[in-house]
């Protein structure tokens, strides 16, 4: 069993790894969001290959965590801690799969006219990019009010999603030739839908961490 003083410099390492790991994930959704807009092929692939240092360092996260149970054989808040650091690995890695399907999308549809100007999309983007930066910042400093006040905003996400999953219906009905391109955007839409539904996950998992509860936000 290791001593107090390097559990804590091992939980500090561990934390360290996951917020390369969160900063990753932001800039994942932030380029691939990009990139369907501006049409950027060189962007999309570029998240596309990015996915891979992104799972390495889950399981990095992973290993760490396992060692760090096996060894230790944590109780209480420090057991919560690690539990939610593995945890919240979890989501982040599936953020990061739904911005390679967004990146790939952007491949799909890169010599396309697009039927109509991109406007909620980058816009619901950018949302999202903003929730993940938030609940980093929640999960660094263990803030369960600010991480509480992040999942809120995923309530503008879900009304985004109404809203583009509406206007693209009515593109595909009025033009059948837009089908093809509009069921893309939907599911882009939806993928970011998702990430903000991981992210208010990770909020509960902040929660959790602080006062050793769950509960549920924005259910």
């Amino acid at each position: 069993m290791i001593v107090r003083g390097q559990f804590e410099e091992q939980l500090k390492e561990l934390h360290q790894h996951l917020l390369t790991m969160g900063m990753l994930v932001e800039e994942a959704v932030h380029h691939a969001v990009k990139s369907l807009v501006d049409k950027d092929e060189e962007l999309a692939n570029t998240v596309v290959a990015k996915d891979k240092a992104i799972n390495d360092v889950e399981l990095e996260i992973e290993k760490r965590c396992l060692t760090l149970i096996a060894l230790q054989q944590p109780v209480g808040s420090d057991l919560r801690r690690i539990a939610t650091t593995l945890k919240v690995s979890t989501d982040l890695e599936r953020m990061a799969d739904h911005a390679v399907s967004i990146g790939k999308t952007t491949l799909k549809l890169k010599n396309e006219t697009y039927a109509k100007p991109l406007i909620d999309i980058p816009k619901m983007g950018e949302l999202v990019k903003k929730m993940v930066h938030d609940v980093l910042s929640a999960y660094i400093d263990m803030d369960k009010e600010a991480a509480i006040m992040v999942a809120k905003q995923d309530d503008v996400i879900d009304a985004y999603y109404k809203s583009i999953f509406t206007e693209l219906i009515d593109l595909m009905k009025n033009d059948q030739a837009s089908i093809n391109q509009a069921t893309h955007l939907l599911l882009v839409a939806q993928f970011l839908e998702r990430i903000g539904d991981y992210v208010t996950n990770i909020c509960e998992s902040i929660v959790y961490m602080s006062t050793g509860k769950m509960i549920e936000l924005n259910d």
